[in-house]
């Protein structure tokens, strides 16, 4: 009866109206393989976006898209989290942190030990910072400047012991840890996911493990967590696995172990007790988990080769200390002798030919990028570790350093763990530019392609469903990270469709500056950031907020 009432033309407006609102989207992923990031076997779908939301899933009947792809034979996957990302500085010079985008990186998590907040008036000097003051303003600020991919972050424990204290070796009176709860408070409201310490560099390494208890505890009133650079991964290893679990059972916070391995060949059989212990705690109720990258080198300063107490001052009093030859001898007299009181680099890579130096800000010193420390000592005509002492004087700085120090068969081992995620360590870059002053560790260009690739498809360690819940799902699980890490309706559209059978990393420590290959579109907040391989221009990404933030 109403057909014969309205007008023709009304009621095809009418047909159109409601086929537009039910069945229109932005963008229609066609005939994907599907990966959820549930660990469930993959299925043949399409996947349609809407505004910054995934909309539906399934095989959907001739729907309206402004941009439909074809993704037939390629993997559809939440966008992967990388839980321990160094670019909170390179993300402001280039906001496309291409590196990590062409692996399907969609969040970057900050924050071991440093972050970029709360900073006092004297640590603004220092760093040279005037654009923001807490953690929250810094996330803000970089949002506003462009940004590829979200970013969240923890409070270096680091940095609120730096604010409170300074850079000296002294422990913190009762007034100093209610000032340091507090700005732990003020941060965890504003947003920030929890402490992050990493307690092998100083002024960290001054800091007891009751000082880090009383900063845990402000921030689990706010649901937050704890990550840790640990005391030890090398000679004193189970040592600080116990210390990291002390502090998720007295603060009553979750922990997390920051790049899991046992560093020095004479620790590698450590691993296996490693494992027990944070298995059994798990049992018993405490939320412990890590995260790893998959390389046998780590990398840090090549000042992580002396003592902690020559950074007691900060690096000015490093300086000083280096070129008094008294004190020289004193501290290359303790870099020769074994202990477990202090995470010794030089002993634990095992040779200087297992020190490769890769970033100089003295560009004269530029020359020996590439080179390892036993090669750049005979150059030089001098000892090891005196050419390591000047190298840090003339560069003025800590050094950028890759120590080779695990164990292959270790990484294989830890990558079947259900409760290890990855990061890749690095701050993220592009293969031009000003990166190409220096080099770097191949992980900042390969860490997640390199697992999908060497270790997936080609020696099948892990299956790719699994690889994937542990990119994406068990990280924002674990950080708290609401309707993300899943292919879901409803659920934020951080979205990845790459080839399996290609996707592979090709940065080396020879030539790092190469990109992953095999990634072929990346959706942030249901915008597209990579297409067909290449960066589209567009900035969607966003600063993300911990659970306890007030609304």
């Amino acid at each position: 009866m109403l057909r014969k009432l309205l007008p023709l033309s009304l009621i095809l407006l009418i047909s159109f109206t409601v086929l537009a609102q039910g069945d229109t989207y932005d963008v229609l992923l066609r005939n994907g393989t599907v990966y959820d990031g549930s660990g469930k076997k993959a299925r043949v779908a399409d996947v349609a976006i809407k505004g910054d939301k995934i909309v539906a899933i399934g095989k959907l009947q001739a729907p309206l898209a402004k941009i439909v792809i074809d993704v037939k034979g390629l993997a559809v996957a939440p966008g992967f989290v990388n839980m321990l990302s160094h670019s909170y500085n390179s993300i402001l010079q280039d906001g496309r942190s291409l590196g990590e985008l062409r692996q399907g990186v969609t969040t970057q998590i900050f924050g071991e030990g440093s972050s970029m907040g709360p900073l006092s008036a004297e640590m603004k000097q220092r760093r040279g910072i005037s654009n923001w003051t807490t953690l929250a303003e810094y996330l803000k600020y970089a949002e506003q400047r462009g940004i590829s991919q979200n970013i969240a972050s923890y409070i270096g424990a680091t940095t609120i012991r730096e604010y409170v204290i300074g850079l000296e070796d002294k422990k913190a009176t009762p007034e100093q840890l209610q000032q340091m709860r507090e700005l732990v408070r003020q941060e965890m409201e504003a947003g920030a996911l929890g402490i992050g310490s990493s307690l092998i560099y100083a002024p960290a390494f001054y800091a007891t493990t009751e000082e880090l208890i009383e900063m845990c505890k402000a921030a689990s009133q706010y649901q937050g967590k704890y990550i840790s650079h640990m005391r030890s991964e090398g000679n004193q290893l189970l040592e600080g696995v116990q210390e990291l679990i002390r502090i998720a059972r007295e603060a009553n916070i979750p922990a997390e172990i920051y790049h899991l391995k046992a560093s020095g060949q004479t620790n590698w059989a450590k691993m296996d007790q490693v494992i027990k212990m944070v298995e059994k705690a798990r049992k018993d109720g405490l939320k412990i988990t890590a995260d790893m990258y998959t390389y046998t080198a780590g990398a840090t300063g090549l000042n992580s080769t002396l003592p902690p107490w020559t950074l007691d001052g900060g690096f000015p009093e490093l300086f000083k200390r280096l070129q008094d030859p008294e004190m020289r001898k004193k501290i290359a007299d303790e870099v020769r002798q074994p202990t477990s009181d202090w995470e010794n680099m030089w002993l634990l890579a095992g040779s200087p030919e297992r020190i490769l130096l890769v970033g100089f800000r003295n560009p004269a010193l530029r020359q020996y990028i590439g080179k390892n420390i036993g090669e750049v000592a005979k150059l030089r005509g001098k000892d090891p570790i005196e050419t390591i002492m000047d190298l840090i004087v003339e560069d003025r700085s800590r050094v950028d350093t890759v120590y080779f120090m695990m164990s292959e068969e270790n990484i294989k081992k830890q990558l079947k763990l259900p409760w290890v995620s990855f990061g890749s360590d690095a701050a993220s870059m592009a293969a031009e530019g000003a990166f190409l002053n220096s080099s770097t560790h191949p992980r900042a260009y390969g860490n997640f392609a390199r697992l999908l690739g060497k270790y997936v498809r080609d020696e099948k360690v892990i299956p790719l469903e699994e690889a994937i819940r542990r990119l994406a799902a068990l990280p924002c699980a674990n950080l708290g990270l609401a309707q993300r890490g899943l292919l879901k309706e409803g659920y934020f559209a951080d979205v990845v469709v790459f080839d399996p059978k290609t996707i592979a990393d090709t940065a080396t420590f020879e030539k790092p500056h190469q990109y992953a290959i095999g990634m072929k579109h990346v959706f942030v907040n249901g915008v597209q950031e990579l297409k067909d391989g290449e960066h589209t221009g567009n900035k969607s990404g966003r600063a993300l907020w911990g659970p306890g933030k007030k609304k």
